[in-house]
């Protein structure tokens, strides 16, 4: 399985993202911002965290602009996985991919700690390597984190089971407490919190290397089936 992982100007996770996929056993290669097309035979992009551009104009607004993202539009479009973790979350919504925006916190305070994530659909390639209602401890980095959307958005998100992880307990005033969404097709997950930052032992905690390997596992039977 191949794994794409773009790199913007202000980009602070690329490097944890790819390693977090390679442990899982993926083949990583870096992508930059300017390139306009991706590297044949991506199975899979990757949106790390950071500051892209500095976080200039709105979160994400100046990186989905990049000629990059419109090749990840259409990787995403033609049925390809895309995992956007914290501004890469926002990128992706930016993008269009993912409904919602991400809003200032609501205490207007940048938030770096671990905290409890639960589980709300386990059936994606990215979650199924936990159980239903599963509380687990990612960390979070971020100013801007605070997912909002209008009532009908949200209704639809719930009902369709693409909610993927919600907070324990909220840190930022995320609408009813969502931490990460996923697409209709499920093949593409944004979400706040840093499981790259959680899938080594020696960083205090492993309980992000169950998504990594999940979707890498899920990936690569769908390769061996096709």
């Amino acid at each position: 399985m191949k794994v794409g992982i773009v790199v913007f100007p202000g980009s602070n996770c690329d490097r944890d993202l790819a390693v977090a996929f390679e442990q899982a056993g993926a083949d990583v290669t870096m992508v930059w911002h300017k390139d306009t097309s991706l590297p044949k035979g991506l199975d899979m992009i990757g949106v790390p965290g950071g500051f892209s551009f500095g976080d200039y104009l709105r979160c994400g607004a100046i990186a989905a602009q990049s000629p990059i993202c419109r090749a990840v539009v259409d990787h995403a479009n033609a049925g390809g996985y895309v995992y956007g973790v914290c501004n890469g979350f926002q990128i992706l919504a930016e993008t269009g991919l993912l409904p919602g925006a991400l809003l200032r916190n609501a205490n207007l305070k940048y938030i770096c700690k671990t905290i409890p994530l639960v589980v709300q659909n386990n059936d994606s390639a990215y979650t199924s390597g936990y159980d239903m209602g599963q509380e687990i401890m990612i960390p979070i980095a971020h100013h801007d984190g605070n997912f909002t959307a209008d009532a009908d958005t949200v209704a639809r998100l719930q009902g369709e089971g693409r909610v993927a992880f919600t907070y324990g307990d909220n840190p930022n005033g995320s609408v009813a407490d969502i931490a990460g969404i996923l697409s209709e097709n499920k093949r593409v997950l944004g979400m706040m919190p840093h499981p790259e930052r959680a899938a080594d032992a020696a960083h205090g905690g492993t309980d992000g290397q169950a998504l990594f390997k999940s979707v890498v596992g899920a990936v690569f039977g769908a390769l061996q089936d096709a």
